[in-house]
């Protein structure tokens, strides 16, 4: 009897229509307890919507008239019951929406879908605030399918929302940066299961990260590694032993075609939570090693053509070498001779020591010729045409080794017409390496620290390189015999650089000069012959 009054009561401040505890009893006895009495139901209903606090629960009759309001609604919005109920649902929306009919077209969408109407929307406070809402639609009908009324259900999402935007914003950000960080990037946890891979580790391994992504990392590398990886990670989570983590160190992986290469491996660590996470940055290695061991195979060439371009101006000094033993023989075989023809004197133990004597001498002259044998022993001279841009560059980046941690700064201005040359690379290069190192050398710590190397095509058929500096410049007495043999501007030098500079340019048909550099400095200038074949 007290529930027919009530509904009774609630439909005549519906106009007729129903509300969700007139609506929902049989659905709810039938989940609860098919036996328990519509009282009882209605009860229990009545309770769970009034307890419900984090969201608002409220009916409304089809013109969109307030008739119930919960607790969670007064909490949310600041409006008590008395002040809503009897009021359109349009207070709780915003002026732009109510301008538009949204409230209007809200219920008919809801009275025109089979199921509840769900979306997002910004919702009015009393106090004029506005809120993110989940909103959830419900149409109430008759037996016959007319519309009884709605039931709304509106909860606050701005936090939850600002949240995901933000964690969106931040994986946006993580993915920008895996998509454009020069070096690859790998992210494990501590199982060594990949987590994240980016745009340059799938170019440098091959994979795309959805192929990675779950797989252990030891995929990516070739045995003993691949067996042990695993290994690795227990033994520093037992016993924190840090061999590469946060260390770094050259390491070999391998490639999705099964290929090896060496790369350099520096790995990070984060420890959030208890969860821990691996970031590894990796750096191809292979070109770098390639230019090494090319270096070191020109270093190796221009030494020796150092050796062999050295000969001309050691000649004489060799020549002083061997004169001294082959004089001290022909002494001691002369004064041997005399010996001889004193007759009746004992002088055996004399003639003994003179030949003694003279076979050392013999072996010294004989040990300085095997050096000098050993010393040109590769040192014939190959001319063919070569490009002048890239035997300027192999020089110039082993000449400038350190300089450019010194402040030095290189200038290349090349001539387009002047791009080939008929030389002898190696020796060219050396020719360049000396002059290069010579200007850095010269320039000191000075405050303006410039080497400018450039090339010019001459009319006789011939190419002008010039290797200027900002040094001190030269001493004047000094540059009349600059290129002689043992003459040096270094305290330390042995005088046979720029000597040696000489001899191979005027072997390839060429000069050699300096002068004095109009804003400071120093400029070396030799020519080569051209190797366009257009020169005449």
């Amino acid at each position: 009897m007290i529930a027919r009054n009530k509904r009774r009561y609630v439909n005549s401040r519906m106009g007729g229509a129903g509300i969700l505890a007139d609506q929902q009893p049989v659905l709810a006895k039938t989940i609860i307890d098919p036996d328990l009495p519509d009282s009882s139901l209605d009860a229990e209903l009545a309770s769970f919507v009034a307890s419900a606090t984090d969201r608002a629960l409220f009916l409304t009759a089809p013109d969109g008239r307030i008739a119930s309001w919960n607790r969670g609604a007064e909490l949310l919005t600041g409006w008590r019951p008395e002040q809503v109920k009897g009021q359109s649902v349009a207070l709780l929306y915003t002026v732009q929406d109510s301008g538009t009919g949204k409230p209007l077209s809200d219920r008919a969408a809801a009275a025109a879908s089979t199921s509840p109407l769900r979306f997002e929307a910004w919702r009015i406070r009393k106090d004029g605030s506005e809120f993110l809402a989940d909103v959830t639609i419900f149409a109430l009908r008759n037996e016959d399918g007319s519309i009884r009324g709605f039931g709304q259900s509106v909860q606050d999402v701005t936090s939850r929302k600002a949240t995901e935007q933000g964690l969106a914003e931040r994986e946006m950000h993580v993915r920008s940066i895996l998509a454009t960080v020069p070096d690859a990037m790998v992210v494990i946890d501590e199982r060594g299961v990949i987590v994240s891979f980016s745009a340059a580790a799938e170019r440098l391994f091959g994979f795309t990260e959805a192929e990675v992504a779950g797989r252990n990392i030891s995929m990516l590398m070739p045995n003993p590694d691949h067996d042990r990886h695993d290994d690795y990670i227990a033994r520093y989570l037992a016993s924190g032993e840090r061999r590469i983590i946060g260390i770094g160190r050259v390491v070999v992986g391998r490639r999705r075609d099964g290929s090896s290469f060496p790369m350099e491996l520096s790995v990070g660590e984060v420890n959030a939570d208890g969860y821990r996470i691996f970031t590894g940055f990796i750096r191809d290695l292979t070109e770098q090693q390639q230019s090494e061991l090319k270096l070191k195979e020109l270093q190796s060439e221009l030494i020796h053509v150092s050796r062999v371009s050295a000969m001309g101006t050691m000649a004489s000094t060799l020549a002083h070498e061997l004169n001294q033993p082959l004089t001290a023989i022909a002494n001691y075989m002369e004064a041997a001779r005399e010996l001889l023809e004193r007759p009746g004197e004992d002088v055996r133990e004399y003639i003994e020591e003179a030949i003694e004597q003279s076979a050392k001498e013999a072996l010294r002259a004989g040990q300085i010729v095997r050096r000098l044998r050993d010393f040109v022993a590769r040192g014939e001279m190959t001319r063919r045409v070569e490009s002048l841009p890239a035997m300027i560059e192999d020089a110039s980046r082993l000449a400038l080794t350190g300089a450019r941690e010194r402040g030095v700064r290189a200038f290349f201005h090349l001539d387009p017409a002047a791009s080939e040359a008929f030389v002898d690379r190696v020796q060219i290069q050396q020719v360049l390496v000396n002059l290069i190192r010579n200007g850095v050398d010269a320039i000191g710590d000075r405050k303006i620290r410039d080497i400018t190397i450039s090339t010019s095509r001459e009319p006789n058929g011939m190419i002008r390189l010039s290797v200027a500096d900002t040094g001190a410049g030269l001493d004047p007495e000094l540059a009349p015999q600059l290129f002689q043999a043992f003459a040096s501007t270094k305290e330390s030098g042995m005088g046979l650089g720029l000597s040696i500079c000489r001899t191979i340019v005027e072997a390839h048909g060429g000069r050699i000069w300096v002068e004095d550099n109009p804003g400071g400095g120093t400029i070396f200038h030799f020519t080569v012959q051209s190797g366009e074949t257009d020169d005449e």
